[in-house]
C-alpha cells in the first residue's frame, strides 16, 4: 500500500502565505514526478505545479512567480510554498506522485486526500 498525506492548508487573507506538504509512505521503491493540483467548487481539477525527480519544475501560468514547488527525495516529500495568495487560489489542493513499488514494476499515479486552501479578500 502507498499513502500520500497532505498538510498545511487553511484560511489566510489575500496577500498571505501558506506552505503545503505531502509525504508519501508505504511500499515505495522509487518516485518519479510529484505535483500539486487544485479543484475549485464546480470546476475541473487543474495542474498547479510539478517537479521531476531531478528537480525540474513546471507551473501553471496563474501561479508563476508566486508559488514554488520543491521536494525532499530522502523523505519522499513534496512541498508547495504559496505566496501573495489571491481569493481565486481558493480550492482543494491535491498531491500527486508517480510511484514504483518494486524493481521492474511500472510507475503508478497516486493521489492524496486533498487539503482545503481558502483565501479571503
Amino acid at each position: 500500500q502507498v499513502q500520500l498525506v497532505e498538510s498545511g492548508g487553511g484560511l489566510v487573507q489575500a496577500g498571505g502565505s501558506l506552505r503545503l506538504s505531502c509525504a508519501a509512505s508505504g511500499s515505495i521503491f522509487s518516485i518519479n514526478g510529484m505535483g500539486w493540483y487544485r479543484q475549485a467548487p464546480g470546476k475541473q481539477r487543474d495542474l498547479v505545479a510539478i517537479i521531476t525527480s531531478g528537480g525540474s519544475t513546471q507551473y501553471a501560468e496563474s501561479v508563476k512567480g508566486r508559488f514554488t514547488i520543491s521536494r525532499d527525495n530522502a523523505k519522499n516529500t513534496v512541498f508547495l510554498q504559496m505566496n501573495s495568495l489571491k481569493p481565486e487560489d481558493t480550492a482543494v489542493y491535491y498531491c500527486n506522485a508517480a510511484i514504483k513499488r518494486g524493481f521492474g514494476r511500472a510507475f503508478v499515479e497516486h493521489w492524496g486526500q486533498g487539503t482545503q486552501v481558502t483565501v479571503s479578500s
